[in-house]
């Protein structure tokens, strides 16, 4: 969901961390991008620059021209040869694939994506990051390794948390009615102290699933409805934009708004550059508005966008009169007795919060919000996310219940299946409702089916992704 990166590059090493869309759920999307890398490739192998650029989009040939491009190609990629092998690795938010390239001497990722009219918008070669189980010490759980599921998710978590870049993992299942928590590792590297159900942890782009909770509560309030324009709300010198007239708030929460990922004008501030999103405000985002261009047609493709929903949440907050924090803490928290789920920490609550670690293992900041904190500010616990799956796989019969029932109704499914905000995806066969979150340096996930009784949520206290913890937990209950 977070890709942050302003511009397309042809071979830099960048840090950012992805919200990934899990490689388990195909897409005529990523159908359309391998066939692209095929092509990518076979040029590629033939030194045939020329063609290569031929597979750009515009924007990418506004960023590199023609000669740029080719003496990149000459002086840095062509010179390793023929590509002998390649594999996906991931394909992330039905946006970006990335590959592994073995060359002769040296292996490779590449990272690619499209746009509207199935040109590459990204073509980014990067040193190869294998991480390896390599933990000089075998890391701490509560798993007693006692019943078949301890047994099933020691399996599966142990490759993960024995990774270098890994520190603490948190697990919870809600099955047949019961819960089980597992935890692993530790809260910070060599502190000791293993995670608990209530450890807390930054749960990245799940807050959009909130937001959209919001959403349907005040369409049910008859606040607002989802076919309305986001012009309404808008002031008159933003929804004067052409561009925006065709986009409604449902459009918004399940990304077929055709905005941008992130706002053009998203301008760090030297120090910040590790938590991008700390001072972008209201002003920023109403200056951008006021002269953007849509991607694509208003609720023709999905396209995932933390400005659309940072936006949406935006707007609810102008209806209701009250900040983000306060809306999701009336209308979600405080009638499901979440008490550890926010936005801001006190400083009790601060001081169980576990430390984060980027790619490489290494400390970074967490992340701090303005304006866009509905697409990815919350921070809350396995406890407290196990309540908010319950809630949303047996809806209650009162207000919050029925917004939840009316977040599960599809509302797209031409290239994703979606909900608002909530992803329907295939394990195995069986569906999901789905959301996962990343940030610098975290990695979350939550999943739940109604009929299978079933619902997992993981978080992390590293950017190493969850989802594959959580797919393979999936496949090994349901």
């Amino acid at each position: 969901m977070m890709k942050f990166n302003k511009s397309c590059y042809l071979y830099l090493i960048i840090t950012a961390t992805f919200y990934s869309f899990p490689t388990f759920a195909q897409s005529r999307q990523q159908i359309k991008t391998d066939s692209v890398f095929a092509r990518v490739q076979r040029f590629f192998n033939a030194k045939q620059a020329d063609s290569l650029y031929a597979l750009g989009g515009e924007q990418f040939k506004k960023t590199l021209s023609p000669a740029a491009f080719k003496a990149a190609l000459d002086q840095q990629l062509f010179p390793m040869n023929e590509i002998r092998g390649a594999s996906l690795i991931s394909f992330v938010n039905n946006k970006v694939s990335t590959y592994k390239l073995i060359f002769e001497a040296v292996t490779m990722q590449f990272q690619l994506s499209l746009d509207q009219n199935n040109k590459f918008d990204l073509f980014l070669f990067q040193p190869f990051r294998q991480v390896t189980a390599d933990k000089l010490t075998t890391a701490a759980t509560t798993n007693k390794l006692l019943t078949s599921m301890d047994k099933a998710v020691e399996q599966v978590a142990r490759p993960y948390i024995q990774k270098a870049n890994t520190v603490g993992l948190s697990i919870g299942i809600l099955k047949d009615g019961k819960i089980t928590t597992y935890n692993y590792g530790e809260t910070v590297k060599d502190n000791g102290r293993l995670p608990t159900s209530n450890t807390i942890f930054e749960i990245g782009s799940i807050t959009k699933t909130f937001t959209a909770a919001l959403l349907a509560y005040y369409t049910n309030e008859g606040k607002v409805k989802l076919t309305d324009p986001i012009t309404k709300y808008l002031p008159d010198s933003v929804s004067a934009n052409k561009s925006l007239s065709g986009i409604t708030l449902l459009m918004l929460s399940n990304h077929t708004s055709g905005l941008d990922r992130v706002p053009g004008n998203l301008d760090i501030k030297p120090g910040d550059e590790l938590n991008p999103y700390k001072t972008y405000n209201k002003q920023q985002l109403f200056a951008f508005l006021k002269t953007c261009k849509v991607n694509n047609p208003p609720g023709s493709r999905y396209d995932y966008s933390n400005l659309g929903v940072g936006l949406l949440g935006t707007i609810l907050s102008q209806v209701s009169g009250k900040t983000f924090e306060q809306m999701f803490a009336d209308v979600i928290c405080k009638p499901l007795l979440m008490q550890s789920t926010a936005q801001h920490l006190s400083v009790a609550r601060q001081a169980n919060f576990a430390t984060v670690y980027n790619e490489s293992g290494n400390v970074t900041p967490a992340w701090d919000f303005d304006v866009l904190a509905p697409c990815g500010a919350l921070r809350s616990t396995i406890n407290d996310l196990l309540i908010y799956a319950r809630a949303n796989m047996i809806p209650a019969t009162d207000k919050l219940g029925k917004a939840f029932e009316l977040t599960h109704q599809i509302t797209f499914s031409k290239d994703a299946k979606m909900g608002l905000a909530w992803h329907i995806i295939l394990v195995d066969g069986v569906e999901y409702y789905f959301h996962n979150g990343g940030t610098y340096g975290s990695s979350s996930f939550l999943a739940f089916n109604t009929q299978k009784n079933l619902a997992i949520v993981i978080l992390s206290n590293a950017a190493e992704s969850t989802d594959a913890i959580g797919t393979e937990i999936l496949k090994k209950l349901q």
